[in-house]
């Protein structure tokens, strides 16, 4: 008998056996404009009907190096969270409901139980957010990774009405910044944190954790905020931009939604302590940290000063911690993007 696949490293079987456990999971992510099951060789879903000129709005994104900490502890069931709120969230600045999702799962050797770990908190996260598990794919590629490693890719589409985009046009100063807290540290600056923490183990629980270990605090899932955004939204609130805060932390995303000349002037607040800790063991400068991680506000909405309460209400009633962090501001045109957002003392 000749060579065969799977003695080249690709077992078709577990590819296939892993395709049968997805499909109950996302199944249980259908909503009315799906219009196809996993399996095929493309989903199908349709507009969402009542949404008059719409407009497609599409993000991609990965894990990044949360990825290592997911290898390190054997722990995969909350890291498709991660995947489907790194794509999610940015879609929802625009004012888009989310539509569907699709995943990218790559390893060397295709461990079935892993992969339905992987996908099961990707089917969660898209429950969550209101969008289909719509497909995805399952590469596995002898030799390309590490044995019990693989790497995951994430891509969203969502739908607006053309008149309801929320783009930041019409930012002004005096407008308010609604911050939404994080859970931790999401899914960005991993290289720092694991360099930073890298005389710690996994299992140890530094007292400024409070009682979690540290791959407990690394793992924290990336907070979904796409339930929260549209509660806002559907309240009525005058939603003049939105920023989900990810690489870059404040000073590299909140200036992306708002006009030239304009900035925003912060109230300090309370970060989650794994930021403490990493700033901590790894005598990680301040600027550097808030351009390097969230910083415990995940996600903003810039309002007028007249609906903050109404704002408010809405986020905490979607279950999220919100607060009025500070205000828009004019700033010189000469200042540099990231000084755009300054912290008062």
């Amino acid at each position: 008998m000749g060579l065969t696949y799977r003695q080249a490293g690709v077992d078709i079987d577990a590819g296939d056996e892993l395709v049968e456990r997805i499909k109950p999971l996302a199944k249980m992510t259908r909503i009315p404009e799906v219009l196809s099951d996993v399996g095929g060789f493309a989903g199908l879903c349709g507009l969402p009907a009542g949404v008059e000129d719409p407009v497609l709005v599409s993000g991609t994104d990965g894990v990044g190096t949360k990825l290592k900490v997911a290898f390190q502890t054997g722990r995969h069931d909350t890291i498709g969270q991660d995947l489907v709120a790194m794509c999610v969230n940015d879609i929802v600045t625009s004012g888009a409901r989310p539509l569907f999702f699709l995943d990218y799962f790559a390893t060397g050797r295709l461990d079935v139980a892993v992969g339905e770990a992987v996908v099961g908190g990707i089917a969660r996260a898209c429950k969550a957010s209101g969008c289909a598990l719509l497909g995805g794919e399952t590469a596995e590629l002898p030799g390309m990774y590490a044995d019990g490693e693989y790497d995951l890719a994430g891509f969203a589409v969502g739908v607006v009405a053309r008149a309801k985009l929320v783009t930041g046009a019409r930012v002004a100063a005096g407008d308010r910044v609604i911050a939404l807290a994080s859970s931790g540290l999401h899914s960005n600056g991993y290289s720092l944190a694991r360099k930073a923490l890298e005389r710690l183990s996994m299992d140890d629980r530094p007292a400024a954790l409070g009682g979690k270990t540290v791959a407990e605090a690394l793992l924290e899932p990336t907070r979904l905020y796409a339930k929260a955004s549209q509660a806002v939204l559907a309240a009525g609130v005058d939603v003049r931009a939105m920023s989900h805060v990810t690489g870059g932390g404040l000073p590299g995303n909140l200036p992306r939604v708002l006009p030239e000349g304009l900035g925003a002037r912060l109230t300090p607040w309370a970060r989650p302590a794994i930021f403490d800790l990493v700033q901590q063991e790894g005598s990680v400068a301040d600027a550097e940290m808030l351009r390097t991680f969230n910083a415990g506000i995940g996600f903003v909405v810039v309002v007028p000063q007249s609906d903050v309460a109404r704002a408010l209400a809405a986020a905490e009633a979607a279950g999220e911690r919100a607060w009025d962090a500070g205000v828009v501001v004019d700033v010189p045109a000469s200042r540099a993007f990231e000084e755009r957002v300054e912290i008062a003392p």
